[in-house]
């Protein structure tokens, strides 16, 4: 099932923010489970949104992240609220978090080893959250 809350015109230019830099779209159920199950290396997962704090915050947070010299293996992005089977699946993924949009997963060899929640982006700046994913790439990502 294939579920769309709002208008694919709309939120075209929000998925682009984050495919531009090399981030794959998951929008099936079927996609999640064919890069997760057995993933080796180091994913990050972000769970892209409509609401302000995706736009203000998070979108901008990750694209300054991904400058940095050290960068995850695979880059994935499912959309809430848009791509409704792919992010339930996604966050089927997420062991002992609930789902939240925006959030920014960060798995190693399959296991879920960074959360960055709504909670943790909202009224955030966006440096402070992109100094958050560069943490983590330089712990689970470097050599």
């Amino acid at each position: 099932m294939h579920v769309m809350m709002y208008d694919e015109r709309m939120v075209t230019p929000m998925r682009q923010e984050l495919t531009r830099y090399g981030i794959d779209e998951l929008r099936s159920a079927a996609d999640v489970d064919a890069v997760m199950k057995e993933q080796k290396g180091t994913a990050l997962v972000v769970v892209n949104s409509v609401c302000g704090c995706a736009a203000r915050m998070m979108r901008p947070a990750v694209a300054t992240a991904l400058q940095h010299t050290v960068k995850p293996d695979h880059m994935y992005t499912v959309f809430a609220g848009q791509d409704v089977d792919a992010t339930k699946q996604a966050r089927s993924y997420f062991t002992g978090y609930a789902p939240s949009s925006p959030q920014i997963a960060m798995f190693k060899d399959g296991k879920l080893v960074t959360m960055i929640e709504r909670y943790q982006i909202e009224g955030r700046p966006t440096e402070d959250i992109a100094a958050d994913l560069v943490v983590a790439f330089d712990k689970y990502c470097g050599a």
